[in-house]
């Protein structure tokens, strides 16, 4: 059994591999936690998590990303949501217009995005945030890179943004594009002006998923196909090369 260390904290709760040790580790991780500047929500949001066997069981079982690119772009729908996502550029000109202006990122990159992720935003996710990502952050496999996102979610729930009912994706991703909490937490924009970061907002995870690219380097009016300039961008949004490719295409058919 390995510990692992989060930056910032003092003494790292120990992994697991089953759900055994997950309540321990609650209670060793919630002191990490707390060092880190979570609150009382979150900490009770923490203590009320629940081992997620369904996350693990999503997290060792990531077929889709093995396909080639045909196969892949064939089973994520790619006809579809270009299709779609040509109309939603044509209806909603003057916001895409606008989250261009200020970020530089086209369309038909934020568009692809969100119709790869959520199908426009029908579907956003069955699994509990809080617990799934705690789950994957006491799961040893990949605990280093959890832990930040895990102490981001309980920051977000100490902001309302979240709470230890909110539902998204297996990993803990939420809302319309799927922000990990930790981005979600570094990268959220108000961009309806409501006063909060709402990621069940459509225009707030669209300008939020706007900013975290820019954020990560994108350059206004570059190319963002492979070996172009802003695809450096697009691979920090997910690390698997076939999605990468595929939003890549996507983006330009739909920007056309």
């Amino acid at each position: 059994m390995a510990t692992l260390t989060a930056a910032g904290s003092a003494h790292a709760a120990p992994c697991g591999n089953t759900s055994a040790g997950f309540n321990a580790w609650k209670a060793a991780f919630a002191a990490e936690a707390q060092r880190a500047g979570v609150g009382q929500r979150g900490l009770q949001a923490l203590a009320n998590s629940q081992y997620a066997s369904g996350t693990i069981k999503a997290d060792r079982n990531q077929k889709s990303f093995k396909y080639s690119l045909q196969k892949f772009m064939q089973v994520r729908g790619a006809p579809t949501i270009v299709a779609q996502g040509r109309k939603r550029k044509a209806q909603n000109a003057t916001f895409f217009n606008a989250l261009e202006r200020q970020y530089g990122v086209p369309a038909g990159v934020i568009i692809a995005i969100h119709g790869m992720e959520t199908g426009f935003g029908r579907f956003m996710g069955d699994s509990h945030i809080v617990s799934a990502i705690t789950t994957l952050a006491f799961d040893c496999r990949r605990s280093a890179f959890f832990v930040p996102h895990a102490i981001g979610a309980l920051k977000l729930v100490d902001m309302g943004a979240i709470d230890g009912n909110t539902k998204g994706a297996k990993h803990g991703e939420l809302g319309h594009t799927q922000f990990l909490p930790g981005n979600a937490l570094t990268y959220g924009i108000d961009a309806n002006g409501d006063g909060r970061v709402n990621f069940y907002s459509e225009a707030d995870a669209l300008a939020s998923t706007a900013n975290f690219l820019r954020q990560k380097g994108w350059r206004p009016g570059a190319g963002y196909q492979e070996g172009q300039p802003n695809f450096a961008a697009i691979k920090q949004w997910n690390a698997a090369g076939v999605y990468q490719k595929a939003i890549a295409i996507m983006a330009a058919q739909i920007d056309g």
